[in-house]
């Protein structure tokens, strides 16, 4: 077990890749602490202070002062966005809309972000992706999840398509480069041939089609896995609305900054 104590001075300690399973925080100061990409399963909190903390990820199980929260979420985050709530449907005609709707959410999202400051779209937040950047994620999934998977083709992935960290070193060898700059109008362009190439797909499917098992996965999953078509392509309609809401939490916080007093 690693131990801690007072006479350690943590404040901005930086672990990348650290192995802190059965680790005890007892008395111990993390505010403005960050944890990026980790693994925090089964981990017990108990007379903590999280006053404005802010949690995004996996939290499937987790509980609240004895309450479980995850259908609290997503309750109320189907009620902000409707049609949310069949992101992952086995009924063909829901999930469709579902994307469909998510489609109009990006679109009010994407005319306010024309209206904002020129070089608002590349602006970053904290270090999560920009708008660009999150556009280009999204033509990533397609890429894996729809034209490698579903459809079988070779030579699948954009170039300008950009991957989960975990994933940048293997994304050269399927063509895509992770140091490309693409325009905005080029990442636009993308984003709204992968979106054309989902709804075609949708057009063609047919119940059965719909249920059966894809032809293979993207890359990064298991060889030995086997997913439906209405998984997969429930991925990319899940990660439109998720994505978007992260894409919009950080417009507010760049609004929210260029109008603050004194900036």
């Amino acid at each position: 077990m690693t131990r801690f104590t007072a006479h350690d001075d943590l404040k901005h300690a930086e672990f990348v890749a650290a192995d802190l399973t059965g680790a005890r925080f007892r008395f111990a100061k993390l505010e403005g602490a960050a944890f990026e990409q980790s693994y925090l399963p089964r981990a017990v909190m108990r007379g903590v202070d999280l006053s404005d903390a802010d949690i995004d990820g996996y939290v499937v199980g987790l509980k609240v002062n004895g309450v479980e929260v995850l259908p609290l979420i997503e309750a109320e985050l189907n009620r902000q966005y409707p049609g949310r709530e069949h992101a992952r449907s086995q009924v063909l005609g829901e999930q469709r809309e579902s994307f469909e709707a998510a489609l109009r959410t990006w679109s009010v999202t994407l005319d306010r972000v024309a209206t904002m400051p020129a070089g608002t779209v590349d602006q970053q937040v904290d270090g999560e992706w920009s708008v660009a950047q999150t556009l280009r994620h999204l033509v990533f999934a397609v890429d894996g999840w729809v034209r490698h998977g579903i459809q079988g083709l070779d030579g699948a992935f954009s170039p300008i398509g950009l991957p989960f960290s975990e994933f940048d070193d293997e994304a050269a060898a399927f063509g895509v480069d992770v140091a490309a700059t693409p325009s905005y109008e080029e990442v636009q362009a993308a984003w709204a041939d992968r979106v054309a190439q989902v709804r075609a797909l949708y057009d063609s499917l047919t119940r059965e089609q719909f249920e059966a098992p894809a032809r293979r996965l993207p890359p990064w999953e298991p060889e030995t896995r086997s997913l439906p078509v209405w998984r997969c392509l429930g991925v990319i309609v899940n990660e439109s609305w998720e994505h978007h809401r992260f894409a919009a939490r950080d417009l507010d916080e760049l609004e929210r900054r260029r109008l603050a007093p004194g900036t």
